[in-house]
C-alpha cells in the first residue's frame, strides 16, 4: 500500500514537473487526469501528442501535418479516423485530451494597432463602425496612445462584451 503510494507521489511530481514526461500507462492517464492536466488536440505539438502512451512519433507527425493543412479534430472519433486506429485503442486516452474549437479566419486576420490605424483601417474590424473608428482615432490624437485594452475601454467607456469580441482583432 505504502510502495504504490510512493509509486504515484512519483509519477504526479514527474507530471507536474516535466512538461514532456511521456506517460506510460493508464494509470499515470489517470493521474495526470486527476491533476487537470490536458492536451489541445487541436494546438497539439508532436512532443504533445508523443506524452500519451501508445502514439508513435509516426502518429504524432500525422495528427501535427492535419492540423497544420487546416483538419480540425472535433471528438476522439476523429483522432482515431486519422490514425486509422480503432477507437477502443484511443478512448482510455480522451480524459487528457481537450477538443477546442477554433475560427480559423480570424486568426489569419492581422491584428490592426488602433495607435497607428486610420479611420477606415479600424471600420473594416467587424465589430468597429465608423462612429467607433472616429472616436478611437480622435482619442488617441487629444490624449496620445492607448497603452493597451483597459486603456481604450477606459478612455471611450466602452462594455466589457464590446471589448471581449475587439480583443481577437487589436494590438498594442
Amino acid at each position: 500500500m505504502l510502495q504504490n503510494w510512493l509509486q504515484s507521489q512519483t509519477i504526479r511530481a514527474k507530471l507536474l514537473n516535466d512538461p514532456y514526461y511521456r506517460m506510460e500507462s493508464l494509470a499515470e492517464i489517470a493521474i495526470a487526469a486527476a491533476l487537470g492536466i490536458r492536451i489541445d488536440v487541436n494546438q497539439a505539438s508532436v512532443d504533445d501528442w508523443l506524452r500519451l502512451p501508445g502514439i508513435s512519433i509516426h502518429q504524432a507527425r500525422s495528427l501535427v501535418e492535419l492540423r497544420r493543412s487546416g483538419v480540425q479534430f472535433y471528438c476522439i472519433e476523429d483522432i482515431a479516423a486519422a490514425l486509422n486506429m480503432p477507437l477502443q485503442r484511443l478512448k482510455p486516452l480522451e480524459v487528457v485530451l481537450k477538443f477546442c474549437y477554433y475560427d480559423e479566419e480570424r486568426y489569419l486576420q492581422p491584428l490592426v494597432n488602433p495607435n497607428t490605424a486610420t479611420i477606415e483601417m479600424l471600420a473594416q474590424i467587424p465589430v468597429i463602425d465608423r462612429a467607433l473608428a472616429a472616436a478611437i482615432v480622435q482619442n488617441r490624437t487629444s490624449l496620445g496612445p492607448y497603452r493597451n485594452l483597459v486603456d481604450l475601454q477606459r478612455r471611450l467607456s466602452l462594455a466589457g462584451v464590446t471589448i471581449s469580441k475587439l480583443m481577437h482583432y487589436l494590438c498594442f
